[in-house]
């Protein structure tokens, strides 16, 4: 009875060990609930598609981790990397010092600028002082909000949880004009509704200090393994030409910057 007791001990034990080795190997991609075009859109199932999206997929899969996609309202993301909710975050996540002090970021793994748009019967640029007694829209906890502030003292600034909300406000005239990612505000413009009402008012000043460094996945400090396999994982599909495919479905031109 001992040595039946001892080997199902062991078996047990085992058993354990590689339930735990394979648990191990499940990362929890965290991507932002509202939608954020090209990047990540949903469906009306709640499944999400866009370049982010299969870019991230093909990442895991390159480092050979299992994969799992949590959405989560854009605000709290950071707050669910750090209570363990998600393991890494793919939400364009622009890599600031003000963020490395909270949590790690890999290599960048796109790059982009920050544009203004303002309805087309509007005549203005994206210089602080055109931009002075306007009602800006930002998306709330993003870096354009704080950038805002720092470089249009003068003007309203109206937060939303999503740029989408934005986006239709502008559209509607509520408001005069939003800052975002280039990329994202570009395919608004493209999009029927970008077509009729609006256009690009110019780029806004790039300081580093505010609008980061490109966008990286989020993670945990404390991490190297995971930060390595990452890292290794964005190298090997830009070397192999799988970022290259994904990218040319989206956009014409190298997303991924210098």
């Amino acid at each position: 009875m001992k040595l039946k007791a001892s080997i199902a001990l062991i078996s047990a034990s085992v058993i354990g060990f590689f339930s735990t080795t394979l648990a191990a190997q499940t990362i929890k991609v965290g991507i932002a609930t509202e939608p954020y075009p090209p990047f990540s859109v949903p469906d009306a199932s709640g499944n999400y598609s866009g370049w982010e999206i299969d870019i991230a997929k093909a990442i895991c899969a390159q480092a050979k981790l299992d994969c799992e996609i949590v959405a989560t309202a854009w605000d709290g993301i950071i707050p669910a990397l750090l209570a363990k909710k998600v393991d890494v975050v793919a939400a364009s996540l622009s890599i600031t010092s003000d963020r490395k002090r909270v949590i790690d970021f890999s290599d960048k793994y796109y790059q982009s600028g920050a544009s203004v748009i303002g309805s087309k019967n509007a005549n203005f640029s994206s210089t602080p002082t055109e931009l002075d007694n306007k009602i800006i829209g930002l998306q709330a906890a993003s870096i354009h909000v704080k950038f805002a502030k720092k470089y249009y003292p003068n003007a309203t600034i109206k937060e939303y949880q999503s740029q989408d909300e934005a986006n239709q406000d502008l559209y509607s005239g509520r408001i005069d004009a939003t800052q975002a990612d280039a990329l994202t505000l570009e395919s608004f413009l493209n999009s029927e509704q970008g077509k009729n009402c609006c256009d690009l008012k110019g780029m806004a000043v790039n300081d580093e200090s505010l609008l980061g460094e490109g966008i990286g996945f989020g993670l945990r400090k404390g991490n190297p393994e995971l930060k390595e396999q990452l890292n290794n994982a964005i190298d090997a599909i830009r070397k192999n030409g799988t970022y290259e495919q994904i990218s040319q479905a989206y956009f014409s031109f190298n997303i991924y910057g210098e």
